[in-house]
């Protein structure tokens, strides 16, 4: 077979090649651009990083992005969740309502209980984002460290009067006259008695003397603290922070260390000179 025939095709084998790649590159960028055409996956815990003994906080799961999500950002799939919680003491501790599941609009709201111990509780959340097709899907993983510190409690007794029951109400915890929180008391019935109690946590809480107070002038009478009062004032000292010595202590180990390496310097040079003589 001639040279020239062997080069005809040679030629025509190579412009096939390379029509056939020109023809399926597009396919393959299709196909590329498929397997990445969503946003990356984020998940994230919301909620406070302190909380007091025998608190119940309320923490938001959510999730954005993933094969869930399309390249316009268009929902086209689903999330789900699942959570979990870990510490050197578990006791007492509550997660839920269900500690896996969906989340409705990309996140859900799970109650959280602490223990009653100071110790730090580490949640932990596995985010997934599948597609519609359920084709695709993406992990990501998410955790908080909470720490669980001893809270200021407030407590008192309500006694209701012999005349009527009294329905469930809400009292309004001032502290220094300002609203921090509130109690809900269920139904009352008439002549009985019943233990409230209010937890805070405050972490930046001024060193000093603070008031709790709360009152019962709405109920007109029907309810009371015990002895008989309407208003309840509790009040509580907040220690001050101790001080930083750690600049003292630096200064002092310079100090110490100074003075010996003057004395070596002293001792070194009488003996060089009774060396001499």
């Amino acid at each position: 077979m001639s040279r020239t025939l062997w080069g005809a095709r040679l030629g025509a084998l190579g412009l096939l090649t390379f029509l056939l790649l020109v023809t399926l590159a597009p396919l393959a960028g299709v196909a590329h651009a498929d397997a990445v055409s969503y946003p990356p996956l984020k998940g994230a815990i919301t909620g406070p990083n302190t909380v007091g003994e025998q608190m119940t906080v309320n923490y938001t799961l959510s999730a954005t992005g993933g094969p869930a999500v399309a390249a316009n950002g268009t929902v086209v799939g689903s999330y789900t969740y699942k959570a979990n919680y870990s510490a050197i003491n578990e006791t007492g501790i509550r997660l839920g309502p269900a500690t896996q599941g969906v989340l409705v609009n990309g996140s859900i709201t799970l109650e959280f209980e602490a223990p009653n111990v100071t110790e730090i509780v580490t949640i932990s959340v596995v985010f997934n984002s599948t597609d519609a097709t359920q084709s695709q899907n993406a992990t990501t993983v998410a955790s908080m460290e909470i720490q669980i510190v001893q809270p200021f409690v407030l407590s008192a007794t309500l006694v209701v009067g012999s005349g009527a029951s009294v329905q469930t109400f809400a009292l309004t915890v001032l502290l220094d006259g300002t609203p921090v929180g509130q109690i809900t008391i269920p139904t009352l019935t008439a002549g009985s008695s019943r233990g409230i109690a209010f937890r805070y946590v405050d972490t930046n809480l001024a060193p000093g003397w603070h008031t709790f107070t709360i009152s019962l002038a709405n109920q007109h009478g029907l309810v009371t603290f015990a002895g008989g009062s309407q208003t309840l004032d509790e009040t509580f000292y907040v220690q001050p922070a101790p001080p930083d010595n750690s600049v003292w202590y630096l200064a002092g180990a310079v100090a110490f260390f100074g003075a010996i390496f003057i004395w070596s310097m002293r001792v070194g040079a009488r003996r060089r000179g009774k060396a001499r003589k």
